[in-house]
Formats: structure tokens, sequence, C-alpha cells
């Protein structure tokens, strides 16, 4: 047993955050931890990683109690975190990246940059890396990127490595590199805790699996013959139906209809349109040009080219300002960036869409404000204690229905989602779900942008599959399954 965590407690103010968890770790082991949005996963991680300390409980490592007081205590006790959002610096080389802040040193002062380089061409040689030590990390890929991240933690000595939703940017072919490279750190002895909203993933290497409920310890049980349901079903304390709902809506007339619209190089010719009460989904690979196509009709982005008709009428958005006006809501695949106004208020970020509805004389009417806002919230069932607090208080799930919330309140009558769910647990996006059904059953229009296939083939009425700019294939529901559509995906 490499790690052992016994009866942690950890409470912030008065809110409990962990309630006697415990979890242990074996050699060579890969571990899942997954629970809701607020279980408590991240809190225990940043115990384990020195970040936080215990209010009660013991760590053990390798059998002998530890204090793991600080970042730096836990890393010299051989163990690393790779963060979801990854922490390099751009401008400098994998080599340069790697050895940050513990440069060798040549003569005592100067960093030696060929042992440093060395060091790191070994490294990369022993797990088959192929990567240049002398790249500049703005010129690699997200998944090289975060090859850099696991190189780095492993020329630290780790013997336990913590993955944050390793896979939550990375395309499939990137996706398959790092299940490899797992498989290899488990068969040289390293063990890791994997932290994953995406349950698919735990069954390909997973050995063991710890769920967290509301921050208390559920169950850890072996990975094998568990299902995806039963892990979901541990993870919310109840039966979970059917996760996407049954495609019953019907299709009303063409709301939006594009023609050889162009924007070089992200995408050429693209031709398609959608419905009202149609949900539609574009899948394809990260780079097929699919965020920056919904960007250019939004009119966030011009194109060089090509029509769209917008209720039957020629039209050209010339900026989101325009499209919003005409009706139409863009729910961005960065919700914290570019979808919310973080230190405002849940309110503020509802009514900012339809400011006309709230006001008079130029003024908001905080009345008629919170009515609305309180009317969006019970529609979407959106968990928050006031509606005055920060919308960055929210779990991820609650964020993205106030995202929705938003373009509902500006009376969308087009749905532009761009990963909706993304890192988001499974028991909020069932209820994302289910809100998009409810949107299409009303008699509006969808589009979404996923990375998760199986949301594209379990909610829409079509996928549209994008390769290199261009749509490679079209795919009804009732014929629509990974295989065909990957397969279009990579071009084949």
């Amino acid at each position: 047993m490499v790690l052992e965590m016994i009866a942690i407690n950890k409470s912030f103010q008065s809110v409990k955050a962990l309630n006697n968890v415990n979890m242990n770790l074996l050699k060579g082991e890969v571990h899942a931890l997954v629970g809701e949005n607020g279980a408590g996963k991240s809190t225990l991680m940043k115990i384990l990683a020195g970040i936080y300390q215990p209010d009660e409980g013991e760590i053990r490592l390798n059998g002998k109690q530890v204090a793991l007081s600080s970042p730096t205590v836990s890393q010299n006790y051989g163990i690393s975190i790779i963060h979801q959002e990854l922490n390099l610096i751009p401008h400098m080389t994998v080599t340069e990246n790697i050895f940050l802040g513990r440069e060798p040193k040549k003569l005592g002062v100067f960093s030696n940059i060929q042992q440093m380089k060395k060091e790191t061409e070994k490294l990369l040689e022993r797990f088959d890396l192929k990567l240049d030590p002398d790249a500049m990390i703005a010129s690699l890929s997200i998944g090289e990127q975060q090859i850099v991240e696991i190189a780095k933690a492993i020329s630290m000595n780790a013997e336990i490595l913590i993955m944050d939703e390793p896979t939550a940017v990375l395309e499939e072919r990137e996706v398959q590199k790092l299940f490899d490279l797992i498989q290899q750190f488990k068969t040289q002895g390293v063990s890791i805790i994997y932290i994953s909203h995406r349950l698919n993933e735990l069954k390909h290497f997973c050995d063991r699996l710890t769920v967290l409920r509301d921050g208390q310890f559920v169950q850890t049980l072996p990975m094998d013959g568990l299902t995806e349901k039963e892990i979901a079903s541990l993870m919310v304390g109840r039966e979970l139906n059917e996760l996407y709902p049954v495609i019953r809506h019907s299709i009303g007339e063409e709301i939006l209809r594009v023609e050889g619209l162009t924007r070089k190089p992200n995408f050429e010719n693209v031709s398609f349109s959608v419905k009202r009460g149609e949900i539609i989904g574009f899948a394809g690979l990260i780079g097929a040009g699919r965020t920056e196509l919904v960007r250019t009709i939004f009119g966030d982005w011009r194109a060089d080219k090509g029509t769209i008709f917008w209720k039957g009428k020629q039209t050209e958005f010339r900026s989101p300002v325009d499209a919003v006006l005409a009706g139409i809501g863009f729910a961005t695949e960065d919700r914290k960036h570019t979808g919310l106004f973080l230190d405002m208020s849940v309110s503020e970020n509802i009514s900012v869409t339809c400011t006309r509805k709230v006001s008079k004389w130029n003024f908001i009417r905080k009345r008629s404000e919170g009515k609305l806002v309180q009317k969006k919230i019970a529609q979407l069932n959106v968990k928050v204690n006031k509606i005055t607090s920060p919308v960055k208080n929210l779990s991820g799930g609650n964020q993205q229905k106030v995202v929705l919330a938003k373009w509902i309140a500006a009376d969308s009558e087009l749905f532009i989602l761009d990963e909706p769910t993304r890192g988001i647990d499974v028991g909020a996006k069932g209820e994302i779900y289910e809100l998009i059904s409810q949107l299409a059953a009303e008699g509006k229009a969808v589009i979404i942008v996923s990375s998760e296939l199986p949301e594209l083939l379990g909610i829409c009425n079509r996928i549209l599959v994008m390769h290199h700019g261009q749509i490679k294939g079209e795919l009804d529901h009732s014929i629509a399954n990974e295989q065909n559509v990957m397969a279009l995906a990579a071009g084949v």
C-alpha cells in the first residue's frame, strides 16, 4: 500500500467539504476517483498535494504517517498533480519547462543547459515520447503540452501521479496516446489517481474506483465488471434512468440555412440547415473547424464567402449583437472566460441579454429583474442560495444552466451550444440534456458542437461530421453510431 488516507475531515468556515473520507492506493495501480461536482474530489486531492491541510485524519505513505504541510513537501514525497489547466510557460522550451525552478547549475551560477537537455532526452526516450526537447511550448498541441506536464512530474521522481480531467481537451488520437502512456507508468510501478467525468474512459485502464458523494466516502470497488450506469448511480445516490431523453419532438419549418460558407483556412464550402424543434450535432476531431463555423454564423468572425438565410431571408450577421437581436443564443465552449462574467452575480449574468425587459428609462428595475431571474432559476433548477451570489461560486453544472438561462431569457429561437457539458458531472449532464430536449419540444432549434460522441448520438436528430474544414457526411439518429461517425471524422 503506497498511500492511505484515513478518516480525512476538512471544513471551510461552516461548510463541511470532507467528512471521514477514506482512500488507499496500491503500487502500480490506476485508481479512479469519481463523484459529482462538489463531492469533495478536488479538496481531497489538494490535501494530498499539500495545498490544503486536513482538520482531522491521517495520511500514510508506504506505511509511515506523514504531514503534507505544503506542495513542496508533497513533491519531496514523490506526489505530483497534473491540473486540468496546464501550468507551462509558452515562450520557453520543453526542456526549460521540465526543469523550471530546479535547474542544475554550472559553476554554481549558470543553468547547465546541456545537462538539462540530456536528462530530458533520456526521460522522453524512457517513455517513448516523441517530442523535441528544444521545441517551444507554444508550438505544441494541447496533447503534447500535457505530455510535457507529465514528463515534468516524472522527472521529479513522482511515485504518485494525480491526473485531473486529463482528456477534457484532447482529441481522440491524443487520448489514445495518453492511455498508452498510463499503461507504461503502471508497468514501471507509478501509481495514478485518475479523476474524470468521462465514465466510459475508466474501464480501459483503471484497476479500482472510489466514489465520493456530498463530501463523504461511498465505496471503493474493483473496476472489473462495473458498468457506467452503476458508477453513475453510486455518484448521485439514486438509480439513473436513461441519461438521454427520448427524441419525440416534432420538426417544424426551417429556421437557418447556410450555403457555401467559407472562411479559409478554418472551413470551406459548408452547407446545412436546421429546423424548428430539431437538434443537430457537429462531430469531428479538434481542428476540424466546428467552433470556427458556429462563431462565424454568430457574427463573431467574418466569412470569406457564402450565404446565411435566417427564417427564409438572406442575412448577414455583422456582429454577435446582430445575431442576438435576430434571436440566436450562443453558449461558448469556455463558459468561465467567454460565457459568464464570473465576478458578477447570478442575477446579472441571466438578465444581461434582456435588459430591455427589466429596464425603465435606461435604469434596471431590480424588482423586475429579480422576478425574471427567479423564474428562470426555477425553470432550469439552478441550485443557488441567493441570486446576488457571484456566479463563480456555483458548480460547473449550475454555471452552465445560468448560461442557458440567459439565452432563454432573451427569447432565443436558435441555441448554438459549443461543448455544453464539458467538465460537468453525470447528474448535471442528464439535467442539461433534458433542458436541451425541452427547448426542442418548445419549437426552438439547437446546434450542438461536442467532442463527446455519446451525447451527440444520444440527443441529436442528425449529426454532421466535419473533417479538415468540410462536412464529410450527415447521419440520421437512426443510423449513426461511433464507428461511422469516427470514420467520417478521420476522413475515411
